[in-house]
């Protein structure tokens, strides 16, 4: 199964590909979408346009992306949700169902920790994807993404139950 974890960010957009056999990871690709200053709308067409082409490159079988947390900033919460958005909406114009995680679920999977650093998540994925060269944090945190569905999606109706939620 190939697998496809997406960091949403509306400045950089991660993603990162593996392949998933048995209990065997592999790492395909990773990435980081940019988007430039300017108008919103731009912007997003920009990252959809982005994260098409990846899909249609690397032809994904299951997509999974981090849930959003709300923060101090609300117009900055809003514009991440919208980036968010287009996080959703590739995979499912490819006809894939979206695992959701919250980021304290996909570190304590990665790292054993719910509460671990960036630094953490980059070094437990290179653990786990020997020879992995990363793009950036971002792609780091969304190979953790991949990482995350994988372990989840060896217990099939654990899935189905995240997906469906």
């Amino acid at each position: 199964m190939r697998v496809i974890g997406i960091d949403p960010g509306l400045r950089n957009l991660g993603w990162g590909v593996i392949d998933v056999e048995g209990s065997r990871l592999s790492h395909v690709a990773n990435g980081i979408c940019h988007s430039d200053t300017g108008e919103l709308g731009a912007r997003l067409l920009s990252l959809h346009e982005q994260l098409t082409a990846i899909f249609q490159r690397f032809a994904p079988q299951a997509a999974a992306v981090e849930k959003t947390f709300v923060n101090k900033d609300g117009a900055g919460t809003l514009k991440l949700g919208q980036a968010r958005g287009i996080a959703m909406l590739v995979p499912a114009q490819f006809g894939l169902a979206v695992g959701e995680y919250a980021p304290n679920s996909v570190k304590k999977t990665v790292v054993g920790v719910g509460h671990a650093a960036k630094e953490q998540i980059a070094h437990m994925v290179r653990v786990q994807l020997p020879g992995v060269d990363l793009a950036g944090p971002d792609a780091a945190d969304a190979l953790a993404i991949a990482i995350c569905h994988a372990h989840h999606a060896r217990m099939p109706a654990t899935l189905a139950q995240r997906v469906r939620a």
